[in-house]
């Protein structure tokens, strides 16, 4: 199995607007609102669905079911792709929500995963921020205090970003994107919200949205706190040898994923340790070269490496940046039969 690229899975919401388009290259014509892009989803009806090659035209989800082992080698268990990798262009700033962790979400939607996420920011207008927990202190009561009197922004820790900032959300966090932010988002394989709050907003018919109380107060951890930008671990330290530069460094680390970034001019090879490799291209260009085969690589651009294409390597064009996505080596791997994890300890 050599890597695969798929076709991305184009959403169109409210808060969306163009650069989708016209920073990441996707095609989305010259409609605006265009707020998610999906690069690798297994996801119900949304699968994602692979583009060219001797898989083309087969979704993720087929793919999982017949080729498990080539395509997650030491985690071939899973029966579901674990990842939901996506683009996000907030207009507009999103609602204020919260995700249940995997035992809240089997009880309230049985079959489905929690949902920790991690944001990667491509771009940021000045002053703009993300909401990441809460403020210190705040708990339970003084929480439905500010939501009944429409107050809930001054319970929310508030952080400036810029490119390149990362930041992990894990399930049962408060949170929301602000406007005038462009991310790589990496998270489980879930798309289970409860919506706290919605800032005042109406939808279509004139009316407020739904928002879902009960349940987001059921699932935020009020022993968290604020939640800070992570400081990026260096792997491997910068070096610039014969005029190349390359060095990588680790954004996250938690059971459900592992997020690295690398950059430079030097080629490098994601390190399969067999396991799948999902890549996204935040900014430069170049080519990823497995055996003969060759897949170019621009900005926007997302390509699958399975566990079994062990000889790939990422080739810039000047200087690339990649985010590279990949599981740790003792993921839990989910028992559908019985809703609990099994540890793939190797």
């Amino acid at each position: 199995m050599t890597p695969l690229r798929f076709q991305p899975l184009l959403k169109r919401i409210r808060w969306g607007g163009s650069r989708l388009g016209t920073v990441l290259q996707k095609s989305i014509g010259d409609e605006g609102y265009y707020a998610e892009s999906w690069e690798f989803s297994d996801y119900g009806v949304d699968q994602s669905v692979v583009e060219g090659g001797p898989f083309d035209g087969k979704a993720l989800g087929e793919v999982v079911s017949d080729y498990a082992t080539e395509l997650f080698g030491r985690h071939a268990g899973l029966e579901q792709f674990p990842l939901l990798v996506k683009f996000l262009d907030a207009s507009d700033r999103l609602s204020v929500q919260v995700h249940p962790d995997d035992t809240l979400a089997e009880f309230f939607s049985p079959g489905e995963n929690g949902k920790t996420e991690s944001w990667v920011i491509i771009d940021a207008e000045p002053g703009a921020v993300i909401y990441a927990g809460l403020k210190p202190g705040v708990d339970s009561v003084q929480l439905q205090e500010h939501l009944a009197e429409g107050t809930v922004e001054e319970c929310l820790h508030t952080i400036p970003v810029k490119a390149g900032d990362c930041v992990l959300i894990p399930a049962g966090t408060v949170h929301a994107i602000g406007e005038g932010i462009l991310l790589a988002e990496v998270q489980q394989m879930s798309n289970i919200s409860f919506r706290l709050h919605d800032w005042g907003r109406f939808g279509a018919d004139g009316q407020p949205r739904e928002l879902h109380i009960t349940e987001s107060l059921k699932c935020i951890d009020f022993t968290r706190g604020p939640i800070s930008p992570i400081t990026p671990r260096p792997i491997v330290e910068f070096r610039e040898d014969f005029d190349a530069t390359y060095e990588t460094v680790e954004l996250v680390h938690c059971p459900y994923f592992v997020l690295h970034r690398h950059r430079g001019s030097a080629p490098f090879a994601p390190v399969t340790r067999d396991r799948f490799h999902a890549l996204m291209v935040l900014d430069g260009a170049g080519h990823l070269a497995c055996g003969e085969e060759s897949f170019p690589l621009s900005k926007g651009q997302s390509i699958l490496v399975p566990a079994v294409s062990d000889s790939a390597q990422v080739v810039p064009d000047g200087e690339i940046t990649v985010l590279d996505a990949f599981l740790p080596a003792h993921y839990a791997i989910p028992n559908r039969s019985s809703g609990h994890a099994s540890s793939a300890d190797v």
